[in-house]
């Protein structure tokens, strides 16, 4: 799955995850102020934010654009010495880019929390009557927004584009692998659809959560320290109390615990969707037989076929039902839980609609990141039900045992 597309799989992410912790510890304790060196310095403190997508091309951000550039090349060019792969430049560059993207976007994110503010401080001044507003100023911040908005979906159509192309090669590159060694594939049970469902399947369900994680784990960077910031403001929870630093303990504390939740609730699921995946490919095998032989795909083999198909669907329902019941609660407490944690603090008046909005903005988007587990559930379950299919692949040519769940029954 990984081999056919990277350079020496296990290394290359163990070295790209420590290069990358490596090289955002440097950023934030001193790269980031080397732009000066260049022309390119950071603001000073006390001056005021830029508003708007020109904050895109200040000097802080095209100091960045080079250090990013700077720190892929190095990575790039001692694993392209280190260990040359076909698929090198979609795999190394590729995945580069993908992150440069996804840094992007949540920058917009933070770009667009930083327009918030006082836009509606502006609602709440031409409401309350606190001060004469010109409907000029709220067709200006509006444009503002429209700017943003614009370079928004440039960004993320161009991504999509992009991870397309380079899903598509990811597939290319297992389907090659896999037709290479194909004669010690071919009787392992459904392997025709293994080598052309899964692999599409399996890079797709990589794209999804690949780049979610990514993207998790960025905004967790870029919107924690924001929430630490704000956290000031808040001082005190509901039923807990003052403690420090409240909102980001609170949003923590919460991920977690629906990141658990689900997770014993929907831990069986995986391994059902496998099974499934076994009776499918059982009587569609049996369907293409009977295209060219009148002996096959009789009616009682049908029969008996779909029946294990029922079975099993049926079985994967039951588990699904306590599955959704426990998360959908979890969502809807979800939506009123930020709410609740600033209620206290709206009611002594100590912030604005803006600083309220951009509050719950910034711990909403903290409190996400943490849950990318539990929002993606559906979807790991269905990589983990397709990841553990093609192991099987992985097994026959390492010469390893299958894995057991390829012996266990598929129906009951």
């Amino acid at each position: 799955m990984f081999v056919s597309f990277f350079p020496r799989p296990k290394l290359f992410f163990v070295s790209a995850c420590l290069w990358s912790l490596f090289c955002i510890l440097l950023w934030y304790f001193a790269a980031r102020d080397w732009g000066q060196y260049f022309g390119l310095a950071n603001p000073p403190a006390d001056a005021p934010p830029i508003i708007g997508p020109m904050v895109f091309i200040s000097k802080p951000f095209l100091w960045f654009y080079i250090y990013y550039a700077v720190i892929v090349a190095m990575f790039a060019g001692v694993w392209w010495k280190f260990a040359p792969h076909k698929w090198f430049n979609w795999s190394v560059l590729g995945t580069s880019l993908i992150i440069f993207y996804t840094y992007f976007n949540v920058q917009l994110s933070v770009a667009i929390n930083a327009w918030y503010g006082p836009f509606y401080d502006l609602l709440n001044e031409a409401l309350s009557k606190s001060r004469k507003i010109e409907i000029g100023e709220l067709y200006s911040s509006l444009l503002t927004f429209a700017g943003l908005a614009t370079v928004f979906v440039i960004v993320v159509s161009t991504m999509r584009f992009f991870i397309r192309h380079y899903i598509f090669r990811w597939r290319r590159a297992m389907h090659e692998y896999y037709a290479a060694h194909w004669q010690r594939l071919r009787n392992i049970e459904g392997a025709s659809q293994r080598v052309q469902d899964d692999t599409m399947q399996f890079a797709r369900g990589m794209e999804i959560q690949g780049v979610s994680f990514v993207s998790a784990c960025m905004t967790l960077i870029a919107f924690l320290p924001i929430l630490y910031g704000y956290s000031k403001h808040i001082t005190e929870l509901p039923l807990v109390g003052a403690i420090p630093q409240a909102l980001v303990w609170a949003s923590i504390f919460w991920a977690v615990l629906g990141t658990v939740f689900v997770y014993f609730i929907g831990y069986r699921l995986p391994g059902l969707e496998f099974k499934n995946q076994r009776v499918e490919a059982a009587l569609r095998k049996e369907l293409v037989y009977g295209e060219d032989h009148e002996s096959r795909a009789d009616d009682f083999t049908l029969k008996s076929l779909f029946e294990d198909l029922k079975q099993n669907y049926y079985r994967l329902y039951k588990n699904y039902i306590y599955f959704d019941l426990g998360r959908n609660t979890y969502v809807n407490a979800d939506t009123v839980y930020s709410l609740i944690l600033l209620f206290p603090s709206i009611v002594a008046g100590t912030m604005t609609l803006g600083l309220f909005t951009q509050i719950n903005n910034a711990f909403d988007k903290v409190r996400e990141s943490f849950q990318v587990l539990f929002n993606d559930w559906d979807d790991i379950i269905k990589l983990l039900s397709i990841y553990k299919r093609l192991r099987a692949f992985e097994a026959t040519l390492h010469g390893k045992e299958l894995p057991k769940i390829e012996a266990e029954p598929a129906t009951l």
